[in-house]
């Protein structure tokens, strides 16, 4: 299936990954959005979990190993053509984890992979969503 015009939606998946206060940035090497910065994250593949799917995804993306320790949320992305037709749809569906090992190396579908500090976030432009899952997995992560 295509990612424009599909005939039904995709999931993704999205991991924010913490390291002590910092969390994990990917800069996406491909398109679609190709030089944002962004969580890791992609599809999720026939006969894996979502679960699975983060797991791997930040593996192959980062080279880092982590424990998935919760959902988030599921994010509806729909981007229609000037006509009203869809053109992408994606159910995107958002983890938060725990690094486990490793030192954040782009691979895969990544240009770039760093540890940020929250307060530095506003730096990368990222999709608002973005910012609020990762907001959100800070309350369940700190507790404030």
């Amino acid at each position: 299936m295509t990612r424009e015009y599909p005939e039904y939606p995709m999931v993704g998946v999205g991991v924010v990954v913490w390291k002590d206060e910092a969390v994990l940035l990917i800069q996406r090497g491909k398109p679609p959005r190709a030089g944002a910065w962004s969580l890791p994250g992609g599809r999720q593949e026939l006969g894996e979990t979502t679960r699975e799917a983060g797991v791997r995804e930040v593996l192959e993306e980062t080279s880092l190993e982590i424990e998935i320790k919760g959902l988030i949320d599921v994010v509806d992305t729909i981007n229609r053509d000037d006509s009203g037709r869809v053109r992408m749809q994606y159910t995107l569906v958002d983890y938060w984890a725990e690094w486990i090992s490793g030192e954040p190396t782009a691979d895969t579908d990544a240009a770039d992979a760093r540890w940020v500090h929250p307060d530095d976030l506003p730096d990368y432009k990222l999709w608002n969503e973005t910012l609020r899952v990762i907001h959100v997995s800070a309350k369940s992560r700190f507790g404030s």
